[in-house]
Order: C-alpha cells, then sequence, then structure tokens
C-alpha cells in the first residue's frame, strides 16, 4: 500500500507554509522527547551533538540521506513540550521550521511547519517531509521503516498541484 501525501500548503505575506500534521496516542511530553533527544531522533531522522539552547546550533546528522551528512541546525525558539523553531542552511538551500505539539484527551498532534520563501521545489520538499514524518511514526511504533521510493516520486504531482504549477 502506497503512503498517501497529507500536507497542505498555505500562502502567507512572506511566501507559503506547508504544513503537515501526524497524531500519536501518547502524551505531548512524550512526542517532545521523539522530536529533541538525539538517541530518539537518530531513530527517524538522525542524531544530533551540542549544547541545544534557543539561539544556539547544533550539529545533525541527516542519518537517511546520501552519504548522511552533518550539518548546522540552529534552534530558534523552545517551548517545551510545545513549540520547537529551527533553521539550517545546506546545499539545497534554507530550511525554517516549526514543530507544534497540542495534547487532547490522551493524544497529541504534530503540527510540521515549513516556512518557504518560495515554492520551487515543493514536489521534491512535500514528499521528502512526508517520508521523514512517518520515519517518526515508525520509530514511535516500532513499525518497519517506510521506504522514501515510495513518497518520491509518486507525490510529486500532489505537492505540484499545492503550488498550482505542473513541473512535470
Amino acid at each position: 500500500m502506497s503512503p498517501m501525501p497529507t500536507g497542505r500548503l498555505f500562502r502567507t505575506g512572506t511566501g507559503a507554509d506547508l504544513v503537515l500534521t501526524r497524531s500519536f496516542r501518547a502524551s505531548a511530553e512524550d512526542v517532545w522527547a521523539s522530536l529533541t533527544e538525539s538517541d530518539r531522533t537518530a531513530r527517524w531522522f538522525g542524531p544530533w551533538e551540542g549544547d541545544a539552547a534557543p539561539g544556539r546550533t547544533v550539529k545533525v546528522q541527516l542519518a537517511f540521506e546520501e552519504q548522511t551528512p552533518w550539518c548546522d541546525l540552529r534552534i530558534d525558539a523552545c517551548d517545551p513540550p510545545r513549540r520547537l523553531a529551527l533553521s539550517m542552511t545546506d546545499e539545497s538551500g534554507s530550511w525554517r521550521v516549526e514543530l507544534l505539539l497540542s495534547e487532547s484527551d490522551g493524544s497529541t498532534e504534530l503540527r510540521f511547519v515549513h516556512h518557504l520563501t518560495t515554492e520551487d521545489g515543493i514536489g521534491e520538499v512535500g514528499p521528502g517531509w512526508e517520508y521523514y514524518l512517518d520515519m517518526l511514526v515508525a520509530a514511535r511504533e516500532g513499525s518497519p521503516t517506510p521506504d522514501f521510493d515510495d513518497y518520491y516520486p509518486a507525490m510529486k504531482p500532489y505537492f505540484d498541484d499545492q503550488s498550482g504549477t505542473d513541473r512535470a
């Protein structure tokens, strides 16, 4: 069964926000730990090292990318267990993301927001975040790891349609 894309694009005054959500039967504190503790981020994104605090930069290894590169990741804001804002610059460009948690009735929703300055490349970016968030789900549930080939290029048309462009 192929994964279904969930991301939505919302226009803002400064660009657009790509928003993806996932729900967990867990407390916000437990989901927060999956987003912030290096041994747990290693299971779905990559480990990190350094002195983590707002305004500081840590090194994160992109463990599921080719050649598993290390990149600088700046912590722009941190309000445990509700909001984490991060920025990173790599060979693909600059990334600004927010991870927002809300808890209700024993479940926690993660709202992942990628603040985009341009919609160029959304057909590649969207499937990538779907993959990583499903990796998070799999890591938390102990289920099989998804295969990126199930996400890209299959989801590319969906995300290109979000921006109203056809980038074949």
